[in-house]
């Protein structure tokens, strides 16, 4: 009898606790909002407002900025509040000419959200996967 009410004493103390909600965020905090009130002139006041990008392009100079916030109450309920993409573009000059925010729960077809890197590991068959690591090494490969 005292086994079984320590059992219901533990499950009804997990059972409150655990439909505690729990925000949590990912990337830089950031919102549109915040974007659309501020004027930004040049990367060092970029960096200087929302620090370090998330990822840096040298090649067309863009600095992309990630930020995402989640409401989970427990470990099955979990719901994306918002998932931004900010894309500065910088000229030689260091002056921001472009500046793009992409949702990224609406926009399904944008430019960024759909790029992957190619994965030659699911393309291999059962025996490459279980044999992979024994004799000449095909991936990655280079031409020759």
């Amino acid at each position: 009898m005292k086994f079984l009410r320590l059992f219901l004493i533990f499950f009804f103390i997990a059972y409150i606790f655990g439909c505690a909600e729990k925000t949590t965020f990912s990337g830089k905090i950031i919102t549109e909002e915040d974007l659309s009130n501020i004027k930004l002139l040049d990367k060092d006041d970029l960096i200087r407002r929302f620090g370090p990008p998330s990822y840096i392009d040298n090649i067309l100079n863009n600095y992309f900025y990630f930020t995402e916030k989640r409401k989970v109450k427990n470990f099955y309920n979990s719901k994306i509040e918002y998932s931004y993409l900010f894309v500065f573009q910088i000229d030689n000059k260091n002056k921001i000419i472009k500046q793009e925010a992409i949702n990224l729960l609406t926009e399904n077809k944008h430019k960024y959200k759909n790029k992957e890197t190619q994965n030659n590991i699911i393309k291999r068959g059962l025996i490459e996967k279980v044999f992979g690591g024994i004799g000449a090494n095909q991936f990655p490969s280079s031409p020759n």
